[in-house]
């Protein structure tokens, strides 16, 4: 896996490798839930990858059908539009695991290493709650989609198993910074 030659160079909240060996075996249970998190956000960047490859090739036999041969593909909006929140949901635990998010450091890194911690630990927390209430909402948004039969405008793509893939997909982000939360945890009660 490309990932786990790459992961050491991007150093985000709480990705610091562990000083030694017996660090790693006080951590087992840690580390198997993380190997889950990597496993789960791999297969999920997947799905965003085939999701951004529908939205590239809808696109070009779009623009290639309407220069040339004077035909539009039909519903190719909507289908570039769905195709691009799979490609952006599926792929967000993987940017979070290597470091691919926006995070400003410039204040904290001059702070103590303890302190560091629990302002990671609180800004953490805080993402997991947020995530958390936008899976609870997409579900609440993917029922209500489903019982009023919303759809897209020229396709008729119904909206509701985005919504429940979007909140699918969260789920990983979610595992992410509760992993990454433990560790900073971990970090307050080190010396």
């Amino acid at each position: 896996m490309i990932y786990q030659s790459i992961m050491p160079l991007f150093g985000g909240c709480g990705s610091k490798a562990p000083a030694s060996f017996e660090d790693i075996e006080e951590r087992p249970v840690l580390d198997k839930f993380e190997k889950f998190n990597h496993r789960l956000s791999y297969w999920f960047e997947w799905i965003g990858l085939a999701g951004m490859l529908l939205m590239m090739a809808i696109t070009c036999i779009d623009v290639v059908g309407a220069k040339v041969f004077h035909w539009r593909l039909f519903g190719a909006i909507d289908t570039v539009m769905l195709s691009q929140i799979v490609a952006i949901a599926f792929a967000a635990s993987m940017a979070l695991i290597v470091g691919r998010h926006i995070q400003v450091e410039f204040v904290i890194a001059r702070l103590p290493r303890r302190a560091q911690a629990v302002i990671d630990s609180i800004v953490l927390l805080l993402g997991l709650g947020l995530f958390s209430l936008i899976i609870w909402q997409l579900c609440v948004l993917g029922y209500t989609f489903q019982t009023s039969g919303e759809h897209s405008q020229s396709a008729y793509i119904p909206y509701y198993p985005f919504a429940y893939c979007i909140a699918l997909a969260s789920i990983p982000v979610c595992l992410v910074l509760l992993l990454k939360f433990l560790k900073s945890i971990g970090r307050i009660v080190q010396k």
